[in-house]
């Protein structure tokens, strides 16, 4: 079916009323008015796309006649976001503090979660200067580029076991000009790391954390899009952060630092391996959304001096 005329003019008017709507929805009304502004978002990321125009020159152009070849594409475009495809996925990038990223079906896609944890190794690293940084099950790469950017002396390789995500981590990585301080490689997270690797002042992952169980249920967005590879965190969710705690405690500098974000649920579970392994100072941190997200601590003198 055609759009009808006044469809046409809400979908180029859309850019220009966007501004408004974040800006009311910062100030954090409530759950309703977030939804309309992450729905206008991504009706905005969807059609820059189908009519292959940035951000800004669809604002500038918004209320300029629409070709009937560009509406068929957008539509096109909306119907499989609204038949559960991710938005990320349907135009092959996304944005992570502040950075663009390339994102393909074999990475997961960066969530605002994920920026907590940044937020809170990126004072650690900033305050080390030259230093080595380690982000385990790397993905899309988007921690570790998120802190080589805005810590200039850090150096960081971004640990992933998909040839797949691999590939779209060396994307990112030159796609945000940081190749001469990030470098991805292959790297298994349950082994214990090759003596090669060196040493690391700091290690982040955002592992699998999901419990094999639970797959099944989760949000058809999820199941059906996401790679299960980097979902699939065992049998109780806790699998990688056993493997991490445990055998990549050996390439932490003495003192250094192990930042984790966790599930619903387990950042108790999480303390509790980190400081069976040695870790402490180990401190508890909540997203946005008053969860705990992150679990972070410091490898104790007594381990590291074995």
């Amino acid at each position: 079916m055609e759009l009808t005329s006044k469809q046409r003019a809400q979908l180029r008017g859309m850019a220009a009323n966007l501004d408004t709507i974040v800006h009311v929805g910062k100030d954090g009304i409530g759950e309703n008015l977030v939804k309309q502004v992450n729905d206008a978002l991504e009706a905005r990321e969807l059609t820059c796309f189908g009519v292959n125009k940035t951000r800004e020159e669809l604002t500038r152009d918004g209320r300029l006649y629409a070709p009937p070849e560009l509406e068929r594409r957008v539509r096109e475009l909306t119907a499989r976001h609204l038949a559960g495809e991710p938005v990320a996925y349907l135009i092959g990038e996304w944005e992570f503090y502040g950075l663009p990223l390339d994102i393909s079906k074999e990475v997961l896609i960066p969530r605002p979660d994920t920026e907590v944890l940044v937020d809170q190794a990126l004072p650690y690293v900033q305050s080390l200067g030259n230093c080595r940084v380690l982000d385990l099950c790397a993905g899309s790469g988007c921690i570790g580029l998120a802190l080589a950017s805005q810590a200039p002396q850090a150096h960081v390789v971004l640990g992933e076991f998909s040839d797949g995500a691999l590939r779209i981590c060396r994307q990112n990585t030159r796609r945000n000009a940081l190749t001469g301080r990030v470098i991805p490689m292959t790297v298994n997270a349950l082994e214990r790391p090759d003596r090669a690797l060196g040493e690391f002042h700091c290690i982040v992952s955002n592992p699998p954390y999901i419990p094999h169980g639970d797959i099944p249920g989760l949000d058809h967005s999820v199941k059906d899009y996401e790679p299960h590879l980097a979902l699939d965190g065992g049998e109780d969710g806790l699998d990688f952060y056993r493997a991490i705690s445990e055998k990549w405690k050996a390439a932490l500098a003495p003192g250094g630092r192990l930042y984790f974000e966790v599930g619903i649920g387990q950042a108790d579970a999480v303390l509790r391996i980190m400081r069976a392994q040695g870790f402490g100072d180990i401190q508890v941190v909540k997203d946005h959304n008053d969860i705990p997200r992150v679990v972070f601590g410091t490898l104790c003198g007594e381990v590291y001096s074995e």
